[in-house]
């Protein structure tokens, strides 16, 4: 005698988010998978109503960590012993717009400058502005001293995400997260 397996609930979905929203970044660790706008939805498969689908989407399509952070969601999920599945989906493309304030504080206080914003809000509900056109580079803030006195001494710093910066004022050097 088989068994139907039980459709999602909302309590299993919150149950699964309330689980996943502790996983941190594993090259950041003060920050979260959530925070950092890669943990993009929990919720009922469309074609399995008895299965979870965690929905990531990495930093940028080549990133090192998604191997390590999709282990890491389907080791939570199985201790969770749901029935689930992780589906990355690559569009829309990750930017950095998806990063909460707290991670935005979060990676300031452990020495990483964070982003300014990408796109501008639009003129409709939920609309907004992409520029594709570079426009004139804010000044990145040392996240130490606060100085925006700085200087970018290489594109790419301790991740392909971030470049690396020094502080003219306090010279001491530091990653700053690219926005994208």
């Amino acid at each position: 005698m088989s068994t139907a397996a039980l459709p999602v609930t909302a309590e299993s979905i919150a149950r699964v988010r309330a689980a996943l929203d502790g996983l941190t970044d594993p090259e950041i660790p003060v920050v979260t998978l959530a925070e950092m706008g890669i943990l993009r939805d929990v919720r009922p498969a469309a074609d399995d109503p008895a299965l979870v689908e965690v929905v990531i989407t990495p930093t940028y399509s080549g990133c090192p960590a998604m191997g390590q952070i999709e282990d890491d969601v389907r080791a939570t999920l199985q201790r969770l012993g749901v029935p689930a599945r992780v589906t990355t989906q690559l569009a829309p493309a990750w930017t950095t717009d998806w990063m909460t304030e707290a991670a935005r504080d979060k990676l300031r206080a452990y020495g990483i400058a964070p982003p300014g914003r990408c796109s501008a809000e639009g003129s409709g509900p939920g609309e907004r502005i992409v520029r594709f056109v570079p426009r004139a580079p804010e000044p990145v803030a040392c996240p130490r001293c606060g100085s925006t006195r700085t200087r970018e001494v290489s594109h790419f710093g301790s991740t392909a995400c971030k470049a690396l910066w020094q502080c003219l004022d306090c010279r001491e050097p530091f990653d700053h997260f690219k926005p994208h």
